[in-house]
């Protein structure tokens, strides 16, 4: 009988814990990606980055050696987050003084574009100058738990539109850190490898980390590898936070974030500081260890990405900003810009300067989900969207003496130009052994530039699924399945896209439509598939009321 009754209450208590875990089973599907990585990755205290030392002397003067290579790539900066274009945050006391001196110095791109509006694949397209269709990648690694919460997380009543989520998919899908760019892609940094170039990144990544995948072995001799995504610590006495309670988005990330890198694939370790500022110094250091050889850094920074933090300094060296996300996502924007000016500075007091290409761009334009309204102006749409604020970025360049300073490049160039234009300053040639899409921008930059042909038309292409887009000849064309609909914009009288030409323009729109059709033709299938479709707001921030009149697209990962 004993027995009996203890089996009994053993079935009820196995019962109430089941129960309890089904009612909670969003809260642990929320927090489980945070657990897991805590028991796979505990990370040691911050240590000192073993950086290589270069030689001690140079064998050749500054100006008879290849040109340093330095690519600043910051992420989901908005094109009005800097100051280089006339708008900007100056009017908050927030300038981009060092970001605007890459364009005094050099070079204002002023239709400078991602390749994407979303970060792995503008990334890949930047490291490979291939668009990355062409070799599988497609869609944006994501976390199978952030898909089997996202319906949850967006089963908003007062929403319109629904976040479309295929479990089944999520449930299939691979490991977040085996979804990449292959290993038979060759990268700038092999390439330029192959040119005698010590390799060096920093920062943000997010092509893969599988160790074939990862830095080290697509040709970077040294990576200091951002593992996962906190400035700080939350609750870290030297940091702001600003949550977005109304971004499903957000609310994922903050639980999930952990603070931790690595160097050349090794143990997880702290930062010894806020985020961008630590990889400012570890950039520095590595700059001064590699004065003396041609070196190529790409300095991937995490800012201004999401969760929303700020160091206490920047945050209240701005007290005149009354809004609290705002003013972080303003001192944010500050941190980054004093990263370009010590890396710059430091380029002046090492000698570097005058041989040394310099190019600063951003992964994509500004979320909407931040609830800013204003990152991307004049542009529509956010990141995420193929209208011109998820594409239209800020995209400057140095090279004292061969680029004329205070240069306004007026034709459109992509993050795919960069691996054309940086391998033929170092006097290299493009593979021959695959299509390449980017161009060689320097016979377009020189000195002499203003006396030279301008650089040939061609089309950019941009593709998410079934959500694609085309630009030629100033004309913009934006195909979406859902909702099924084109927009048609003619650019060189309606920049920021508020003319819809589709039903009064048949010719080109059929052209343009041609040309969507012969560029995706026999492309590979996706390496991995989408599993989510979010709805977005082109006109709208996350936190704005929707209404049936607004215009919309699903952004599929």
């Amino acid at each position: 009988m004993n027995l009996r009754k203890t089996l009994g209450a053993t079935v009820v208590v196995l019962a109430g814990i089941a129960a309890v875990a089904y009612v909670n089973r969003i809260y642990f599907l929320q927090y489980s990606l945070g657990w897991y990585t805590d028991i796979i990755n505990p990370r040691d205290a911050n240590r000192a980055v073993p950086w290589v030392a270069g030689p001690t002397q140079a064998d050749k003067p500054l100006a008879q050696r290849p040109p340093n290579i330095i690519v600043i790539l910051a992420d989901d900066l908005g094109f009005n987050d800097v100051t280089t274009y006339g708008g900007g945050h100056g009017a908050q006391g927030v300038p981009t003084p060092h970001i605007d001196a890459i364009a005094r110095d050099g070079v204002r791109f002023d239709q400078g574009y991602a390749a994407a509006a979303v970060c792995t694949v503008s990334r890949a397209a930047l490291m490979t100058g291939r668009y990355p269709w062409r070799f599988g990648v497609e869609f944006t690694p994501t976390p199978g738990a952030m898909a089997r919460v996202a319906g949850e997380l967006y089963a908003d009543p007062t929403r319109l539109r629904p976040a479309l989520v295929d479990k089944q998919q999520a449930a299939d899908a691979k490991k977040f850190n085996d979804l990449g760019m292959p290993p038979s892609e060759q990268t700038m940094a092999e390439l330029l490898k192959a040119r005698a170039y010590h390799t060096i990144h920093i920062g943000k990544w997010h092509l893969g980390s599988t160790p074939e995948m990862r830095p080290n072995n697509q040709g970077f001799d040294e990576s200091l590898f951002m593992e996962s995504g906190l400035y700080l610590p939350e609750k870290d006495a030297r940091v702001v936070n600003a949550k977005q309670d109304f971004d499903p988005i957000d609310k994922f990330l903050w639980p999930n974030m952990r603070f931790g890198v690595s160097y050349n694939g090794g143990k997880w370790f702290e930062p010894a500081k806020y985020l961008t500022d630590y990889f400012t110094d570890e950039a520095v250091t590595a700059i001064k260890r590699n004065k003396n050889q041609p070196f190529f850094m790409y300095l991937a920074h995490w800012g201004v990405h999401t969760p929303l933090q700020a160091s206490k300094a920047d945050y209240d060296a701005l007290p005149h900003i009354p809004d609290h996300r705002r003013r972080v996502y303003a001192a944010m924007v500050k941190s980054v810009d004093r990263s370009v000016g010590r890396v710059l500075q430091t380029l002046r007091e090492e000698g570097l300067d005058d041989n040394t290409i310099v190019i600063f761009t951003s992964d994509n334009g500004a979320p909407g989900y931040i609830g800013i309204p204003e990152v991307n102006q004049p542009y529509r749409g956010w990141k995420l969207t193929q209208f011109e604020g998820g594409l239209h970025v800020p995209y400057v360049a140095k090279w004292p003496g061969r680029i004329a300073a205070g240069t306004q490049y007026k034709q459109p160039v992509s993050n795919i130009d960069i691996l054309p234009t940086v391998l033929a300053a170092a006097g290299g040639s493009l593979p021959t052994d695959r299509v390449m899409d980017g161009v060689n921008l320097l016979p377009f930059l020189g000195k002499k530039a203003a006396q030279q042909a301008p650089q040939p038309p061609r089309p950019l292409f941009w593709r998410d699924g079934p959500y694609r887009t085309v630009q030629d000849g100033g004309w913009k064309l934006i195909m979406s399945e859902k909702p099924k609909k084109d927009w048609l914009f003619n650019l060189n009288t309606d920049p920021t896209e508020k003319l819809n030409l589709a039903a009064t323009a048949p010719q080109k729109l059929a052209q343009l439509k041609a040309l969507l059709q012969a560029h995706h033709a026999n492309m590979p299938a996706p390496l991995w598939s989408s599993f989510i479709g979010l709805p977005i707001t082109i006109d709208k921030t996350l936190d704005q009321k929707e209404s049936p009149q607004d215009e919309y697209t699903y952004w599929y990962n």
